[in-house]
């Protein structure tokens, strides 16, 4: 298969790789060793002139030195380049030389990215004095050096490094930009440029640049697994929670359908004209429902609706002994609420209260805002706790469950005694309800 240059790109053969690397190596010995050179010579003229005078050469000795200081020289050289080899796996000018630079781009706001580069260093074997500057986004640390190959202090064939060049330093900035941020990572010997025209680092700095980019991309590649397994489990609890809401719902509405019919049945036998009213705002009730079968969530305004058909229908069998009183302000209206919530507590209202008491009663819908939650309260004057009827008490247990799971923890309903007579059951649901609903 043919390779397309890319523009502004050059693509290497692997002869031209070849090249490469023997033409930065070869770049690098000839470097240092005509440094050493020069610096030699001008050793040789200082020594001439303290012990034999101008006029006199170094003398033997001093050329026994100069000898064997550049024989280290060529030794590093070469020591450089097999580990940079090793460790880099080619050779050119950039894995070569002794101060390395890196840039990195990270999806993440910089207070994230500084602290994540920050450990990463923290991370780097042998680190030290590390400094670390919140506030202007930067990390400054050193790393001391060794041989690779026992850990000790660098190679004896490295001298300079041996005698002056302890440690490499490591400094990172992180530039803010927008919900990304840009990491320069700049590592290099802990010596002035001289330290470049005299030894090598043995490829520790390149080393250690590809040490703390490993960890930097170990660590997002970590949190975008942990985010990619955090918005699994959210998906599947919400599909629970739906599956909930859905057998929740099914509870409730079967239930009212099965009384309804339950009473139209008797009705026929003993009042056919009621019976026929009664089917007639059933089928008006059922109008209004149906659309919104299948949907877990609805409105005050919608469930009013709703209630209103179905005490319609109650109307039928107790007749004047059930009146209504609601005060609902309009604004409230839109407010979100699950389905069947509001006539679950008129229902109990009626059938525990109002239903076993002889002259009947009032039921009171009343919704009131303030500042940081709603209240929702059906309330009686019937025959209050431990005189109506008894019942099992799903009803409430799935309407406590259906809030938790739309509106949150803050969600719920308080059931307390009336005044002077029958039950008030309260929902209370917070004021940003509305979110936390687009939210599931």
């Amino acid at each position: 298969m043919a390779l397309v240059p890319m523009p502004g790109r050059a693509i290497l053969t692997p002869s031209h790789r070849e090249d490469t690397a023997v033409f930065a190596s070869l770049s690098l010995i000839l470097r240092i060793l005509v440094a050493w050179a020069a610096a030699i010579v001008v050793a040789g003229f200082v020594w001439s002139g303290f012990f034999h005078g101008m006029d006199e050469g170094p003398g033997w000795v001093f050329g026994l030195l100069a000898l064997f200081l550049m024989i280290t020289a060529l030794g590093s050289c070469i020591t450089h380049l097999r580990r940079v080899s090793i460790v880099a796996g080619h050779l050119d000018a950039a894995t070569l030389s002794s101060r390395q630079r890196r840039q990195i781009e990270l999806p993440m706001d910089a207070g994230a990215a500084f602290s994540l580069v920050e450990q990463a260093i923290k991370e780097l074997p042998r680190v030290e004095d590390i400094e670390s500057a919140a506030g202007s986004l930067q990390v400054r640390a050193y790393v001391r050096r060794v041989d690779p190959y026992n850990g000790r202090p660098p190679s004896r064939w490295n001298l300079p490094a041996r005698l002056a060049i302890k440690r490499n330093s490591v400094l990172a900035t992180v530039s803010p930009g927008q919900g990304t941020s840009s990491v320069t990572l700049v590592f290099e010997p802990d010596a002035g440029i001289w330290a470049d025209l005299l030894a090598v680092d043995e490829g520790s700095n390149f080393e250690n640049a590809e040490a703390v980019s490993r960890a930097i991309t170990r660590r997002v590649a970590e949190q975008r697994r942990d985010e990619q397994a955090a918005a699994e489990q959210t998906a599947t609890e919400k599909e629970l929670s739906v599956a909930r809401l859905n057998l929740l719902h099914a509870q409730v509405e079967p239930h009212f359908l099965y009384n309804t019919l339950a009473n139209a049945q008797v009705l026929t036998r003993t009042d056919p004209p009621r019976a026929d009213q009664m089917l007639g705002h059933l089928i008006q009730y059922l109008r209004s429902s149906l659309p919104s079968v299948d949907e877990s969530m609805s409105t005050l305004g919608v469930e009013l609706e709703r209630t209103r058909a179905y005490l319609e229908i109650l109307k039928i069998r107790m007749g004047a002994r059930l009146a209504l009183q609601v005060d609902v302000p309009p604004a409230l209206e839109t407010l979100p609420l699950p389905s069947m919530a509001l006539q679950t507590l008129v229902e109990n209202a009626i059938k525990h209260g109002l239903e076993p008491k002889p002259g009947g009663g009032t039921v009171w819908i009343i919704a009131r805002a303030f500042e940081d939650h709603v209240t929702l309260t059906v309330a009686d004057d019937g025959l209050g706790f431990g005189q109506g009827s008894s019942g099992t008490g799903i009803g409430l247990k799935n309407l406590r469950e259906r809030l938790r799971l739309t509106c949150g923890e803050r969600a719920g309903v308080a059931i307390v005694s009336n005044f002077p007579c029958g039950v008030a059951a309260t929902i209370t649901l917070p004021r940003d309800a509305r979110e936390a609903i687009h939210a599931a």
